[in-house]
């Protein structure tokens, strides 16, 4: 199977989507619990929210196939931890967002050599292709936006207590972005009120944001974490063609003020 969908652009804007495959091998899928083999924890639609948008505007669109359960690409390849103290899933996760194990029991769950099988065989080729977007929108417009799209259900008592903002910006603490974007950006999700947000909260921007966001060498990196209910059903995980029309309104702003 393809490992990824580039489709190019010609502004100086990447939208990387790394969570959103929900495909799982069965070879995987066969050693996994059945509640798991639906890869429930994926940003669901993401791809069917920002693609009109990357359209619109000229942006790149990257995104995998296969599920975070295969192998996160927005963790690190060494598998450090993104926020030391608390609890994740890992690069390649054995838990759920539900604390629940993925796999019918120990023996199924991945040993070392088959993580790095995995790294090696979804995880390098999705940053190399990430890497190379980068480098010829850079080469072409003098320096570049990397917006990292993703979602999550607004309740995950896991990870944060109580409901989840609906817009959760992340710039790692400011440091993945130039301060006049993130201004920017923060004027605009003031500006409106239908969506309630915060800058650096919860979710700061994960590996991808950190890694590739410098902005002295061209490149800024932002991070926007979803709350599903504002597009979809977070149960029966279908879409919502009205309430993403809304959102769409909402991203599309921020998205030219990238470019801008």
């Amino acid at each position: 199977m393809d490992i990824f969908r580039l489709d190019r652009g010609t502004a100086p804007l990447l939208i990387s989507l790394p969570h959103d495959g929900s495909h799982i091998p069965p070879g995987i899928a066969a050693r996994m619990r059945p509640a798991a083999r639906r890869s429930p924890d994926t940003d669901w639609h993401v791809a069917r929210l920002y693609a009109p948008l990357a359209q619109a505007l000229g942006a790149s669109l990257l995104r995998p196939l296969a599920s975070r359960y295969v192998v996160d690409l927005n963790r690190p390849a060494d598998g450090h931890a993104l926020y030391p103290g608390r609890r994740e899933t890992g690069l390649v996760p054995t838990i759920g967002f539900d604390g629940e194990p993925l796999y019918l029991g120990p023996d199924g769950e991945p040993d070392a050599a088959e993580v790095q099988r995995r790294v090696n065989a979804y995880w390098r080729p999705y940053h190399e292709a990430l890497q190379q977007e980068l480098a010829r929108l850079r080469a072409r417009h003098g320096r570049v936006v990397l917006w990292e799209g993703h979602s999550i259900r607004s309740r995950v008592p896991m990870l944060f207590e109580g409901r989840l903002p609906d817009l959760n910006l992340g710039t790692a603490d400011g440091a993945s972005c130039a301060p006049g974007l993130q201004h920017r950006l923060e004027s605009l999700l003031d500006a409106q009120d239908r969506y309630d947000s915060v800058v650096n909260g919860r979710f700061k921007g994960g590996y991808i944001t950190r890694h590739y966001g410098r902005p002295g060498d061209g490149v800024d990196a932002v991070q926007l974490e979803l709350a599903q209910c504002n597009y979809m059903d977070e149960e029966s995980f279908a879409w919502d063609e009205a309430k993403a029309t809304t959102l769409r309104e909402a991203i599309e702003p921020l998205l030219r003020a990238c470019l801008d």
